[in-house]
């Protein structure tokens, strides 16, 4: 089990190339370092105080998907530290199952949604037009219920940071016919097989995010890989259709927030011990169920 939460990371002498949410990306030369540390967002604000062991699942279970997803190429080189380069060996109780050497990129400028179930903002579009970013769907569905069949529906970031659905035609737009179409195959094929395997363990993929790069003149697989601040996952032993299922993502800490008299603008409200203690174990119950290892 990982040590102490870290919310920031520094890494004397090695270059850091941006900061995100949760992840920092250190520029190594050839290749770059990425650190998930244990911040948690909600509501595009970071929260503080850390959500123990967080990271270390993002990453652990991010690399566990790369490598069983092997005829997917992806930009995973190695998640193990006695594989990293001498110069972050000082670095090593730092780095320990939270991080990652992964080839560079030029990440694609859109976001590769499928949906499973109808939840989130796909949920609250279904109610207003009966469709999810112009694809038209049955009607009488319900809040969780299971799509005829998964569907992709792309996004990008707006300049305050939040994602904006868009439909296939403006997908083509930006990425080329060709590109469009093949990381919406791409993205249908990852989710059909992690939803398979997920369920096989009790848990549901409602719905996901990939996101793609070129590499070395390859569309490669990019960033984090079904895991539970990507997705929504359920316990399928809880699910209900017409019922927001309980969730082992940060879910949890949103409903919770939505309790508050709070705006959804930075600073965020300090979570209580309690709501940090079940969110932590909510993440870790999610990586030893898929995975059937302990989080190191």
């Amino acid at each position: 089990m990982p040590g102490r939460p870290i919310s920031s990371i520094d890494l004397p002498g090695i270059p850091r190339l941006r900061s995100g949410k949760v992840r920092e990306v250190f520029d190594l030369g050839e290749t770059l370092l990425f650190v998930a540390t244990d911040r948690l967002s909600a509501f595009d604000v970071i929260l503080p105080g850390p959500i123990p062991g967080k990271g270390a699942v993002l990453n652990q279970i991010s690399a566990f998907w790369f490598r069983h997803f092997a005829d997917i190429k992806n930009h995973l080189i190695t998640a193990e530290c006695d594989e990293f380069p001498a110069s972050l060996a000082s670095f090593r109780d730092q780095l320990a199952g939270r991080s990652m050497l992964v080839r560079k990129t030029k990440p694609l400028p859109v976001e590769c949604v499928v949906r499973g179930h109808l939840a989130g903002s796909g949920w609250k579009e279904y109610q207003e037009s009966q469709s999810v970013c112009g694809i038209k769907l049955p009607p009488g569905l319900q809040l969780a219920s299971p799509l005829p069949e998964p569907i992709f529906t792309p996004a990008t970031k707006n300049d305050t940071g939040h994602d904006v659905n868009i439909d296939m035609g403006e997908c083509r737009q930006i990425l080329g016919k060709e590109m469009a179409e093949r990381v919406r195959d791409l993205s249908l094929k990852v989710f059909n097989a992690g939803h398979e395997y997920a369920a096989e363990r009790g848990i549901i993929v409602a719905d996901t995010k990939f996101e793609f790069g070129i590499g070395a003149d390859r569309l490669l697989l990019i960033d984090e890989c079904l895991t539970p601040d990507s997705s929504r996952f359920w316990p399928r032993d809880q699910y209900v259709i017409g019922r927001s299922p309980p969730s082992f993502d940060k879910q949890f800490v949103r409903d919770y927030l939505e309790t508050l008299d709070w705006d959804k603008t930075a600073p965020g409200p300090k979570l209580p011990a309690e709501v940090i203690e079940k969110t932590a174990a909510k993440y870790v119950e999610a990586f030893e169920r898929l995975t059937g290892q302990a989080l190191r």
